[in-house]
């Protein structure tokens, strides 16, 4: 109920746009622009009207991922994140959280002025300029904000989950759509498109759920009169334990050039304006664009998943408690074991999502069917299914805990 009573919050904020708008010219532009409506699935349809929080979750996602990036560069970063415990956590999502006000205010300032010079938005004076970007300021740090309470008082991960929800507030509006605009003679093309998209979306579910188990073995220990130990049980290593991060932090990296150079290609200077304007047609070329997507989707998977898991940590916790893998020393041994099993098995999930995230694309190609918004790219499918899955199992969490406490 604290979820959706969050959603609710988002969703009238999502409605209340910024004052001066021309709605008519600011539908065509994002049906005609293909970058800046993929912009808008990622932040979670809250660019579409300029409403006050239409930067979305953006900011809060690019500050995080500059300070993970710099945790490769300074190892007191590192040792905070990694071997602080909770305290190091809490302060290392600290920095991400800072960040996200400049960059609110950098984003912000770029994106207003493209749509200003797109004659979608039009300010009075520069004090209208300047209060609309602290407004949209103001309201990504709202939106981290409510993010953060739903992790901490909810269920499931609060930033993934208001994206789902800006993602699944548009399908009624699409369904109707699809109504209104029905062709006949496009059936075999619907038949075939909404039978690859289930295929699509069984695939995901088969990536996001598949595993490697390695056994594990307790030593037999006496304490008094009992003993202890002497199981055997496995350790879960998931082929994709990084879950649908990598797609929202290559999708950040994807869409910030391309921001760049549309803001660039309607200033004053024709050398930059048209080399801007050559950058932003070769990043929106298809096959350019899933080349790129499948690259950091992959790079991604492996960097995000070495940031956050540590089988060093893993093997020093099994020794502790006794325990180890059949044929493998206790310790650093182990800790090389668990390294050498989780990047061959990762190699197979980062391709696998990867082709998953552009297989999309290639669909609706061959179909010729733009519908759903939620399929285009694959974005918000992986999204919607992967925090569908993550939802689900920490409901389930939490009513075997229950059943146990009342055991």
């Amino acid at each position: 109920m604290f979820v959706l009573a969050i959603f609710v919050v988002f969703r009238f904020a999502a409605n209340i746009p910024i004052p001066g708008i021309d709605v008519e010219n600011l539908k065509r532009f994002f049906a005609e622009n293909q970058f800046f409506g993929l912009l808008n699935v990622f932040v979670g349809g809250t660019m579409s009207n300029l409403s006050i929080v239409m930067m979305g979750l953006g900011p809060y996602i690019t500050g995080i991922i500059i300070v993970q990036l710099l945790t490769m560069i300074f190892p007191k970063l590192e040792k905070l994140y990694k071997e602080e415990g909770e305290a190091g956590r809490q302060k290392f999502n600290q920095y991400g959280r800072l960040l996200t006000v400049p960059m609110a205010i950098l984003q912000g300032f770029g994106m207003l002025t493209v749509f200003q010079r797109q004659g979608l938005i039009v300010f009075s004076n520069p004090l209208h300029f300047w209060v609309s970007i602290i407004t949209i300021t103001g309201g990504a740090v709202f939106l981290m904000w409510l993010g953060e309470l739903i992790t901490e008082k909810g269920i499931g991960n609060g930033v993934s989950l208001l994206i789902f929800a800006g993602i699944i507030d548009r399908t009624p509006t699409e369904i109707s759509q699809l109504i209104t605009t029905f062709d006949p003679s496009k059936i075999p093309s619907l038949i075939l498109f909404f039978i690859m998209s289930l295929v699509i979306i069984a695939g995901t579910v088969f990536i996001t759920e598949a595993r490697r188990n390695i056994p594990v073995n307790y030593a037999k220990r006496v304490r008094g009169n009992k003993m202890y130990g002497g199981t055997s049980t496995y350790l879960p290593i998931n082929i994709n334990p990084a879950g649908v991060i990598p797609i929202i932090f290559a999708l950040s990296i994807l869409l910030f050039p391309s921001m760049v150079a549309s803001f660039l290609a309607s200033g004053g200077n024709s050398f930059i304006a048209n080399t801007s304007k050559a950058v932003a047609d070769f990043l929106q070329n298809t096959w350019i664009h899933g080349a790129l997507y499948f690259f950091l989707v992959f790079v991604f998977t492996y960097f995000y998943t070495a940031v956050t898991f540590d089988p060093k940590s893993i093997a020093t916790n099994l020794q502790k408690m006794g325990g180890f893998v059949p044929g493998i020393r206790p310790g650093d041994s182990t800790a090389k074991f668990l390294h050498k099993i989780l990047y061959r098995t990762l190699f197979l999930g980062a391709a696998s999502l990867g082709l998953i995230a552009v297989m999309p694309s290639i669909i609706q190609g061959i179909t010729n069917v733009q519908v759903f918004q939620f399929m285009i790219g694959g974005t918000s499918l992986l999204i919607v299914v992967s925090v569908v899955l993550e939802t689900w199992r920490q409901l389930k969490a939490q009513v075997e805990m229950r059943e146990y406490e009342g055991f």
